[in-house]
């Protein structure tokens, strides 16, 4: 008995360990059914008893639209005329708001650039609406682009995660504090490790989502007129001034565009005067040479044989008939 006695506690540690694996799987096929009245009739619209019904069903949708989470996201273009010193009051009244700001980049303005200033900014999403009609009040609002995202399930699923494995590990501390064998303290803190870097992970996560529904994104671009977008036309004769200034900005680039380009134009001019003059000079010196060759005297040959035949001496000396 003594012998089985070790088998018996790891077994019970094993079972446990199991158990804890799958709690955070569990359905609801354990739950009790609940038993619910059969001739149960529905209350009459219009009565009292329909009108409670009704602010009970009223009452419940308000509370799943509270219970949303929401991520919201936006853009603002506002047209001013000092960005930089805009730049500090809309600061200032994300800061009233409660809220904060992630980044704020000012460019200020040059001979070659007009002034120029963009925010990122956090406001919680209470406030949103009222710091957006203060943000119209700095100057001429050009876009406002908002974005919603529903997030409610993603949460309600990270909550569920991290309570299963807050219980966990909490039975796992329980167990290594009864743990009578140094196998059993080994199996016992490596799961618990692993559990506990899974719910730090999904604690994280949840956090961020949490700063994300609580506090919604807002990026705010402040230009001058100078790069604020011109209005498009909507009638014909806007269309026609429309037309005339792009044709007059295209003959203004045209012509700057000329006078970029005519120094290089000279200078490829010369270039190329100064190229053929060496070609014409190499040519020239050529042409005596090739007639010099061309002058050498050849041997000639006359192929046509003489028809006259020569007479043939005679052996005594007279020619022969």
């Amino acid at each position: 008995m003594r012998r089985l006695a070790p088998a018996a506690a790891a077994a019970a540690i094993t079972a446990l360990l199991l158990a804890g694996c799958t709690m955070g799987g569990s359905t609801d096929a354990g739950m009790p059914a609940v038993d619910t009245p059969s001739g149960e009739v529905a209350p009459e619209p219009g009565t009292a008893e329909g009108l409670v019904a009704e602010d009970a069903a009223d009452g419940s949708a308000d509370a799943q639209l509270a219970d949303r989470s929401v991520i919201t996201t936006g853009w603002v273009s506002i047209t001013v005329e000092d960005p930089v010193a805009t730049a500090e009051e809309a600061s200032a009244l994300a800061v009233q708001a409660g809220g904060r700001v992630d980044n704020r980049t000012e460019s200020p303005g040059t001979d070659s650039q007009p002034p120029s200033a963009s925010l990122t900014l956090r406001i919680p999403s209470d406030e949103l609406d009222g710091f957006v009609d203060e943000l119209r009040e700095l100057g001429t609002v050009n876009s406002v682009s908002m974005n919603a995202s529903d997030v409610t399930q993603q949460r309600q699923d990270l909550d569920a995660r991290i309570d299963a494995l807050t219980a966990s590990t909490d039975r796992l501390r329980e167990l290594l504090a009864t743990a009578t064998s140094i196998a059993d303290l080994i199996a016992i803190e490596s799961e618990l490790t692993t559990r506990q870097a899974e719910l730090d992970s999904l604690t994280q996560q949840r956090d961020w989502l949490v700063d994300q529904v609580d506090f919604s994104t807002i990026t705010v671009d402040l230009v001058t007129e100078a790069v604020a977008p011109d209005p498009t036309p909507d009638d014909f004769w806007s269309g026609v001034v429309a037309g005339w200034n792009a044709l007059v900005g295209f003959a203004t680039w045209l012509g700057v565009a000329v006078g970029v380009m005519l120094p290089w134009l000279g200078v490829l001019l010369v270039a190329g005067a100064i190229i053929i003059g060496i070609v014409v000079l190499a040519t020239r010196g050529r042409r005596p040479r090739a007639d010099a060759a061309g002058t050498t005297p050849t041997p000639t040959t006359d192929p046509t044989p003489d028809p006259t035949p020569e007479p043939r001496a005679s052996r005594s000396g007279t020619p022969g008939a």
